[in-house]
C-alpha cells in the first residue's frame, strides 16, 4: 500500500522546505520529494553561494584600495579564481547539509526522485533523470524510494530556471546563465551581460570588480528596472564610474559564437545595431516556472502567464493541491517563498487569524556595489495611484559612518502620504542597505506613521541614522543636511 501522509511538499527550496518544516511543526506527518539537491536553487546555486562570490570580490576591492584607509600592502593582490569558487561552492554544500539535518530533526520524510501528480492526494515517485550535482552534501539515510505516495494536501514548489530567449540560447560554454557564471573554470578577459535585473547586475559586479571588462544591457529605461529610478539612475553612475559600459533601451538580436567568444548584434535606442564581441555573455532575462512534468494539466490545475494560479493562502483550483514560490509567481524571491509556505501551511493545519500575504511589504534586495535595497512603493507608482506625497531624501556624504567606512555614495529615500503620515515606500542605494531595508520593512508592517518614526531614536554613528533623516527631510526637518 502506498504510504500517507497529511502534506507532500514536492521541491526542497527555500519554500518547500520551509513548508516541511511548518507542517511537522504543528504535527501533521510530512514528506518531501526532491529531485536533484535539497534547499533548491538558492541555497546551492543562488542567494547564498552569490553573496559568498561578491563577499570575495569586496575584500579583493579593499585590497586593491589599502591607501584609502591607512594602510600598506607589498606587492600585488590578485584573485585566485579556483580558491573563490570553492569557497563560494563549499558554502552552498554548507547550507544544503543544514537542510538535510532540519528535515531529520523535524521528522519529515525525504523522497527522493521526479514527482508527478496522479490525482488528488496521490503522487507517483519516479527515478530521477537528474544528476546529482556538487555541492550536494551526502544523503541522509533514511531517504524514501521511488512509488506511490498519498497525502491529504500537495504542496508544489518545484521553483523556477532561467528563461532563454529564441535563438539566443545558453550553451554552458560561450553564453552562461547563473549555472555557468558561477563556477566559471577561467576568468574571461570580456563579458557582455543581456539584463539588468537582480540577477545581471550581481554578476556584472563581481566580474567587473575582479578586473572583468563588463558591458550590460538592458532593454528598459533603467538598471534595476524595478528600482525607484533616482535609485537607479544613482547606482548607473556607480557602476559606470567603476568601469562598466551600460546600454539602455537597448536589446540583443542576434548572437554569433566564435570558437571562444561571442558577438552580439545589439539595437540601440536610437535603432541602429552596434557589434560587441565578448569571451562570454550572460543571460539574464529572467526565469520561468518549473510547471512541466507535473501532471497540473491532467488535472486542470489553472496557470496565468506560466505560473501556477492561487489565492492568498496558496490554494490552487484543485482542492488539496498548493502552489508557493517562485511556482506561483512574482516576485521570485527566497523569502516571500519562505512566507508564503508558512501561510500556506497554516491554513491547511486550520489555525486561526491566517492572513493573506501582503505583496506590498515585500522587500528586495540587490547585493551589488553599491548594493540596492527596497520596499512598498516607487515615487513614480505613488503618482500614478493618485496619491499625494511627502518624499524625503538623505545622503550617505552626509552621515558620519558612512565617511568613516569609506562609503559616502548612497542615498535613502522615503515617501509617505501628505494626509495620513503613512510610510508609502523606502528605496535606498549604498554600502549595507540590505541589511537597513528591514528597519522599514517592520516599520510598514507596524503601519508605523511619520510621527513614530522621527521619534525613534537611532544610535550614533551609524548608517542606520540615514533612515531617520530621510524622513525627517519629508517634513522639512532634516538635521545633518
Amino acid at each position: 500500500m502506498a504510504q500517507t501522509y497529511d502534506v507532500i511538499v514536492i521541491g526542497s527550496g527555500p519554500g518547500g522546505y520551509i513548508a516541511a518544516i511548518r507542517a511537522a511543526q504543528l504535527g501533521l506527518k510530512t514528506a518531501i520529494v526532491e529531485r536533484e539537491h535539497l534547499a533548491g536553487i538558492c541555497s546551492n546555486w543562488g542567494c547564498i553561494p552569490t553573496k559568498a562570490l561578491l563577499r570575495s570580490a569586496e575584500i579583493f576591492h579593499y585590497a586593491k584600495h589599502p591607501g584609502d584607509y591607512g594602510i600598506k600592502i607589498e606587492g600585488s593582490v590578485t584573485p585566485d579564481l579556483k580558491a573563490i569558487v570553492a569557497r563560494s561552492r563549499g558554502i552552498a554544500q554548507r547550507m544544503n547539509g543544514g537542510v538535510g539535518f532540519l528535515m531529520k530533526k523535524n521528522k519529515v520524510d525525504i523522497i527522493w526522485g521526479e514527482a508527478k501528480i496522479t490525482k488528488p492526494g496521490e503522487i507517483v515517485v519516479s527515478k530521477t533523470a537528474k544528476a546529482i550535482q556538487q555541492p550536494q552534501a551526502p544523503l541522509p539515510k533514511t531517504v524514501l524510494p521511488e512509488g506511490t505516495y498519498t497525502a491529504k494536501n500537495i504542496v508544489i514548489a518545484t521553483g523556477a530556471r532561467p528563461r532563454a530567449l529564441p535563438g539566443i540560447e545558453p550553451d554552458g560554454k560561450l553564453i552562461w546563465t547563473y549555472f555557468e557564471a558561477m563556477k566559471p573554470e577561467e576568468m574571461p578577459k570580456s563579458l557582455l551581460v543581456m539584463g539588468s535585473g537582480a540577477i545581471g547586475i550581481e554578476f556584472a559586479s563581481f566580474y567587473r570588480t575582479l578586473g572583468v571588462d563588463v558591458t550590460v544591457v538592458e532593454v528598459m529605461k533603467t538598471v534595476m528596472p524595478v528600482e525607484d529610478a533616482e535609485i537607479s539612475a544613482l547606482a548607473k553612475k556607480q557602476f559606470e564610474k567603476q568601469g562598466m559600459k551600460i546600454h539602455l533601451e537597448a536589446k540583443v538580436t542576434k548572437v554569433e559564437k566564435g570558437a571562444n567568444s561571442i558577438t552580439a548584434h545589439v539595437e540601440m535606442k536610437d535603432g541602429k545595431v552596434e557589434k560587441i564581441t565578448a569571451d562570454r555573455m550572460i543571460s539574464a532575462v529572467g526565469v520561468q516556472a518549473n510547471v512541466e512534468n507535473i501532471g497540473l494539466e491532467a488535472l486542470g490545475v489553472k496557470t496565468d502567464r506560466g505560473f501556477i494560479a492561487i489565492d492568498g493562502y496558496g490554494k490552487t483550483n484543485v482542492p488539496g493541491i498548493y502552489a508557493i514560490g517562485d511556482v506561483a509567481g512574482p516576485p521570485m524571491l527566497a523569502h516571500k517563498a519562505e512566507h508564503e509556505a508558512v501561510i500556506c501551511i497554516e491554513k491547511i493545519a486550520g489555525l486561526p487569524n491566517v492572513h493573506p500575504m501582503d505583496r506590498s511589504k515585500i522587500p528586495g534586495c540587490t547585493y551589488c556595489h553599491p548594493q540596492v535595497a527596497s520596499v512598498g512603493l516607487t515615487e513614480a507608482k505613488a503618482k500614478e495611484q493618485g496619491r499625494d506625497i511627502r518624499v524625503g531624501r538623505f545622503p550617505f556624504v552626509a552621515n558620519g559612518k558612512a565617511i568613516a567606512l569609506g562609503e559616502d555614495q548612497g542615498l535613502v529615500k522615503t515617501i509617505f502620504d501628505k494626509k495620513t503620515g503613512e510610510l508609502l515606500g523606502a528605496h535606498l542605494v549604498g554600502a549595507e542597505v540590505t541589511e537597513l531595508i528591514q528597519g522599514f520593512v517592520i516599520a510598514m508592517n507596524l503601519e508605523t506613521t511619520e510621527e513614530e518614526l522621527m521619534h525613534t531614536i537611532f544610535p550614533h554613528p551609524t548608517i542606520s541614522e540615514t533612515l531617520k533623516e530621510s524622513v525627517l527631510d519629508a517634513y522639512g526637518r532634516a538635521l545633518n543636511a
